[in-house]
Protein backbone atom coordinates (compact mmCIF):
# COMPACT_ATOMS: atom_id res chain seq x y z
CA UNK A 1 0.00 0.00 0.00
CA UNK A 2 1.03 3.56 -0.61
CA UNK A 3 -0.06 7.07 0.18
CA UNK A 4 -1.21 8.72 -3.02
CA UNK A 5 -1.08 12.40 -3.88
CA UNK A 6 -4.51 14.03 -3.68
CA UNK A 7 -5.55 16.12 -6.69
CA UNK A 8 -6.69 19.61 -5.77
CA UNK A 9 -9.41 21.77 -7.29
CA UNK A 10 -8.21 22.97 -10.66
CA UNK A 11 -6.50 19.75 -11.72
CA UNK A 12 -7.98 18.40 -15.00
CA UNK A 13 -8.57 14.89 -13.56
CA UNK A 14 -11.19 16.42 -11.25
CA UNK A 15 -13.11 17.96 -14.15
CA UNK A 16 -13.35 14.83 -16.32
CA UNK A 17 -15.92 12.05 -16.32
CA UNK A 18 -14.22 8.90 -15.01
CA UNK A 19 -14.15 5.69 -17.04
CA UNK A 20 -16.11 2.60 -16.05
CA UNK A 21 -14.21 -0.27 -14.48
CA UNK A 22 -14.30 -3.39 -16.67
CA UNK A 23 -13.06 -5.91 -14.08
CA UNK A 24 -13.94 -4.88 -10.49
CA UNK A 25 -11.99 -7.79 -9.01
CA UNK A 26 -8.76 -7.17 -10.88
CA UNK A 27 -5.48 -6.91 -9.00
CA UNK A 28 -5.04 -3.32 -10.18
CA UNK A 29 -8.42 -2.24 -8.77
CA UNK A 30 -7.79 -4.06 -5.48
CA UNK A 31 -4.41 -2.33 -5.22
CA UNK A 32 -6.00 1.03 -6.03
CA UNK A 33 -8.66 0.55 -3.33
CA UNK A 34 -5.98 -0.38 -0.74
CA UNK A 35 -4.01 2.75 -1.62
CA UNK A 36 -7.16 4.90 -1.54
CA UNK A 37 -7.99 3.56 1.92
CA UNK A 38 -4.54 4.39 3.23
CA UNK A 39 -4.65 7.84 1.63
CA UNK A 40 -8.14 8.60 2.99
CA UNK A 41 -7.10 7.55 6.50
CA UNK A 42 -3.93 9.61 6.40
CA UNK A 43 -5.87 12.69 5.22
CA UNK A 44 -8.63 12.23 7.80
CA UNK A 45 -11.40 11.84 5.23
CA UNK A 46 -14.66 9.94 5.43
CA UNK A 47 -14.64 9.13 1.72
CA UNK A 48 -12.51 9.40 -1.40
CA UNK A 49 -12.99 8.81 -5.12
CA UNK A 50 -10.38 7.50 -7.54
CA UNK A 51 -10.15 10.77 -9.52
CA UNK A 52 -9.02 12.45 -6.30
CA UNK A 53 -5.88 10.29 -6.42
CA UNK A 54 -5.31 10.98 -10.12
CA UNK A 55 -7.00 7.78 -11.37
CA UNK A 56 -9.93 8.45 -13.69
CA UNK A 57 -11.91 5.30 -12.82
CA UNK A 58 -15.41 4.95 -11.32
CA UNK A 59 -14.32 3.80 -7.86
CA UNK A 60 -15.42 5.29 -4.51
CA UNK A 61 -14.74 4.30 -0.93
CA UNK A 62 -16.38 5.70 2.21
CA UNK A 63 -17.44 4.94 5.74
CA UNK A 64 -20.08 6.46 7.98
CA UNK A 65 -19.30 6.58 11.68
CA UNK A 66 -21.91 6.99 14.43
CA UNK A 67 -20.85 10.60 15.07
CA UNK A 68 -22.12 11.62 11.60
CA UNK A 69 -25.61 10.10 11.74
CA UNK A 70 -28.83 12.07 11.59
CA UNK A 71 -32.14 10.86 13.02
CA UNK A 72 -33.41 9.66 9.63
CA UNK A 73 -34.36 5.98 9.36
CA UNK A 74 -32.08 5.09 6.43
CA UNK A 75 -29.10 7.04 7.80
CA UNK A 76 -27.10 4.13 9.14
CA UNK A 77 -23.51 3.47 10.11
CA UNK A 78 -21.52 2.00 7.25
CA UNK A 79 -18.30 0.08 7.61
CA UNK A 80 -15.78 0.71 4.88
CA UNK A 81 -17.71 0.43 1.63
CA UNK A 82 -16.27 0.15 -1.88
CA UNK A 83 -18.48 1.20 -4.77
CA UNK A 84 -17.44 0.34 -8.31
CA UNK A 85 -19.38 1.84 -11.21
CA UNK A 86 -22.02 3.31 -8.87
CA UNK A 87 -25.39 4.64 -10.03
CA UNK A 88 -27.48 6.98 -7.86
CA UNK A 89 -31.19 7.74 -8.11
CA UNK A 90 -32.87 10.34 -5.90
CA UNK A 91 -35.87 9.24 -3.86
CA UNK A 92 -38.33 12.11 -3.89
CA UNK A 93 -37.47 15.77 -4.34
CA UNK A 94 -36.68 16.73 -0.74
CA UNK A 95 -33.26 18.24 -0.21
CA UNK A 96 -31.26 19.18 2.86
CA UNK A 97 -28.58 21.85 3.27
CA UNK A 98 -25.43 20.96 5.21
CA UNK A 99 -21.75 21.83 5.46
CA UNK A 100 -19.35 19.84 3.31
CA UNK A 101 -15.60 19.72 2.97
CA UNK A 102 -13.42 17.87 0.51
CA UNK A 103 -9.89 16.52 0.45
CA UNK A 104 -9.52 18.11 -3.02
CA UNK A 105 -10.66 21.52 -1.75
CA UNK A 106 -8.47 21.73 1.37
CA UNK A 107 -9.23 24.23 4.08
CA UNK A 108 -12.66 25.25 2.76
CA UNK A 109 -16.21 24.37 3.78
CA UNK A 110 -19.47 25.15 2.05
CA UNK A 111 -23.20 24.63 2.48
CA UNK A 112 -24.47 22.24 -0.17
CA UNK A 113 -28.02 21.11 -0.97
CA UNK A 114 -28.26 17.35 -1.49
CA UNK A 115 -31.08 14.90 -1.98
CA UNK A 116 -32.24 13.81 1.45
CA UNK A 117 -32.83 10.21 0.32
CA UNK A 118 -31.26 8.18 -2.47
CA UNK A 119 -31.10 4.69 -3.89
CA UNK A 120 -27.68 3.54 -5.05
CA UNK A 121 -26.38 0.46 -6.78
CA UNK A 122 -22.78 -0.57 -7.46
CA UNK A 123 -20.48 -3.51 -8.01
CA UNK A 124 -18.16 -4.82 -5.30
CA UNK A 125 -14.57 -6.05 -5.45
CA UNK A 126 -15.88 -9.62 -5.15
CA UNK A 127 -18.25 -9.34 -8.09
CA UNK A 128 -21.34 -8.82 -5.97
CA UNK A 129 -23.88 -6.03 -6.11
CA UNK A 130 -24.62 -3.40 -3.47
CA UNK A 131 -28.21 -2.19 -3.73
CA UNK A 132 -29.20 0.23 -0.93
CA UNK A 133 -31.37 3.11 0.09
CA UNK A 134 -29.72 5.83 2.13
CA UNK A 135 -30.73 9.03 3.89
CA UNK A 136 -29.05 11.87 5.78
CA UNK A 137 -25.27 11.82 6.03
CA UNK A 138 -25.03 8.38 4.44
CA UNK A 139 -26.85 9.74 1.35
CA UNK A 140 -24.76 12.94 1.40
CA UNK A 141 -21.38 11.19 1.42
CA UNK A 142 -22.39 8.85 -1.42
CA UNK A 143 -23.62 11.80 -3.52
CA UNK A 144 -20.48 13.84 -2.75
CA UNK A 145 -18.05 11.06 -3.66
CA UNK A 146 -19.97 9.99 -6.76
CA UNK A 147 -19.98 13.59 -7.99
CA UNK A 148 -16.20 13.24 -8.31
CA UNK A 149 -16.79 10.49 -10.89
CA UNK A 150 -18.60 13.01 -13.09
CA UNK A 151 -16.11 15.85 -12.67
CA UNK A 152 -18.14 17.80 -10.11
CA UNK A 153 -16.80 19.36 -6.90
CA UNK A 154 -19.10 20.50 -4.09
CA UNK A 155 -18.68 24.26 -4.77
CA UNK A 156 -20.41 23.64 -8.12
CA UNK A 157 -23.46 22.31 -6.22
CA UNK A 158 -23.70 25.31 -3.89
CA UNK A 159 -26.63 27.70 -4.29
CA UNK A 160 -25.16 30.54 -2.18
CA UNK A 161 -21.42 31.09 -2.36
CA UNK A 162 -21.56 33.39 0.67
CA UNK A 163 -21.57 30.07 2.54
CA UNK A 164 -18.20 29.02 1.11
CA UNK A 165 -15.54 29.81 3.67
CA UNK A 166 -12.31 28.71 5.24
CA UNK A 167 -12.91 26.02 7.85
CA UNK A 168 -11.17 28.09 10.54
CA UNK A 169 -13.47 31.05 9.90
CA UNK A 170 -16.55 28.80 9.90
CA UNK A 171 -15.55 27.61 13.37
CA UNK A 172 -14.72 31.11 14.58
CA UNK A 173 -17.94 32.67 13.21
CA UNK A 174 -20.60 29.94 13.22
CA UNK A 175 -23.69 30.47 11.09
CA UNK A 176 -27.18 29.45 12.12
CA UNK A 177 -27.99 27.85 8.78
CA UNK A 178 -31.74 27.56 9.30
CA UNK A 179 -31.93 31.25 10.14
CA UNK A 180 -29.65 32.25 7.27
CA UNK A 181 -31.63 30.22 4.74
CA UNK A 182 -34.92 31.57 6.08
CA UNK A 183 -33.72 35.13 5.54
CA UNK A 184 -32.80 34.24 1.97
CA UNK A 185 -36.22 32.82 1.10
CA UNK A 186 -34.96 29.20 1.15
CA UNK A 187 -35.88 26.43 3.53
CA UNK A 188 -34.41 23.05 4.33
Amino acid sequence: MALLKIARMGHPVLRAKAAAVDDPGSASIRHLVADMLETMGDAGGTGIAAPQVHVSKRVVIFRVGPERLTDLEDDTEQDLTVLINPVIEPIGTERAFAWEGCLSVPGLRGVVPRHLKIHYRAQTLDGGIIDREAAGFHARVVQHECDHLDGILYPQRMTDHRLLMFAEEAQRYPIDMARFLATQGESE
